[in-house]
């Protein structure tokens, strides 16, 4: 297997990381409830993509203490 002849400068390894950074996912508003979702996927608080309905969310009830 080759090996490298001469020892990288900082730069170059630099560089070389530079585009191994992490990538923030975008987001876009809902149209129906105004809440924070990833774009071209169904809304997870409405159920609505594309201003309609396409799946129906069930509301978490809260269990109650004895």
């Amino acid at each position: 297997m080759p090996l490298p002849k001469r020892r990288h400068s900082s730069s170059r390894q630099g560089k070389r990381r530079g585009a191994q950074k992490i990538h923030i996912p975008s987001s876009s508003i809902c149209p129906n409830c105004k809440a924070p979702k990833l774009p071209h996927r169904v809304c997870n608080i409405c159920g609505f993509y594309k201003g309609r309905q396409v799946m129906q969310i069930k509301k978490k009830e809260k269990k109650e203490k004895k």
